[in-house]
């Protein structure tokens, strides 16, 4: 039975994608500094990814490689480590035959264009951010044109789902929710976002893997085209919960004001247009190709309470 890596194992993506595999009777290998098992016959590997040898070490023996990792969120440190890890991950993918799927953002892509991204959105990046994640695409594409790598890059909206870690969603809005508090949110709360329910990033991650006519083209994962806005999404939880809470909305002010202060809201100044904008994410290629749907988002929301 061919072996899968995860590497930056532990996070949401990462522990859906081996569920799923694991479902499949597929092995699985999480790697990370501090790898642990999320299926009980998965195997184990330490590794820093900026660490080339411990990369190489990493994939040996694989079929396919899922790069899954989530680094610091700054962008001077995106501009440092990210084309490292996807260099060492790209020869040892190459070195050892190993097929590569990345797990990518909407940051490259051109932001004038937010209110509809498919796959064929082109890539024009405006944040700091957006351009590590164009420079280390362009990375990864060069290699399979020239015909030393099969690859694909798999997309998603904002994440949520049971028991999600660092989802702007779960933590502004859902937790909040919850325990009775105003949810929160950024720019404006009554534009379209796109949700995309961990699970349905799993289970689709790992069915493309399996298959031959999905290779080194880029796949939007399944999300519900409700594209309810935070305003909408707290009413939708208030009801469930017997609650009366009110969606307070940052200001772009406040936003800068704070940022001096809090680092995470300096990093999301730069990505402004992503809230204060509708952002919709269209993933009906996926739909056409392979007859997969989104879970709908009133019953994903449901799974998360």
């Amino acid at each position: 039975m061919s072996l899968h890596v995860i590497l930056g194992a532990k996070g949401n993506i990462g522990n859906a994608i081996s569920q799923e595999l694991f479902s499949k009777g597929i092995p699985v290998r999480q790697v990370s500094r501090n790898p642990k098992k999320v299926n009980e016959n998965d195997q184990l590997a330490q590794a820093d990814l900026l660490n080339a040898q411990k990369v190489a070490q990493a994939v040996k023996g694989a079929e396919v490689v899922y790069l899954c990792a989530g680094i610091t969120y700054s962008a001077k440190i995106w501009e440092r480590d990210w084309p490292v890890i996807m260099r060492n991950t790209l020869d040892a993918c190459i070195s050892e035959k190993c097929r590569f799927i990345f797990f990518d953002n909407m940051y490259a892509l051109d932001p004038n264009q937010v209110g509809h991204l498919t796959e064929e959105t082109p890539m024009n990046p405006q944040s700091r951010k957006g351009k590590v994640r164009k420079q280390i695409l362009e990375m990864l594409w060069k290699e399979v044109g020239e015909k030393r790598l099969q690859a694909m890059v798999v997309r998603a909206g904002d994440f949520y789902g049971p028991e999600a870690k660092n989802s702007f969603l779960h933590e502004l809005v859902i937790n909040r929710v919850k325990a009775g508090k105003n949810p929160q949110w950024t720019y404006a709360g009554d534009k379209r976002h796109a949700f995309t329910y961990i699970p349905d990033a799993g289970k689709a991650t790992a069915f493309l893997a399996q298959q031959e006519s999905a290779w080194n083209q880029t796949w939007n994962l399944p999300t519900d085209p409700s594209y309810p806005s935070a305003q909408e999404v707290t009413q939708m939880l208030n009801d469930r919960l017997g609650k009366n809470t009110k969606l307070s909305v940052m200001p772009g002010f406040l936003v800068w004001l704070l940022g001096w202060f809090i680092p995470p809201l300096k990093e999301v100044r730069e990505l402004k247009y992503q809230t204060a904008e509708d952002y919709r994410l269209d993933s009906s290629k996926l739909e056409k190709a392979f007859g997969i749907k989104p879970t709908p988002f009133a019953e994903g929301l449901e799974s998360c309470l």
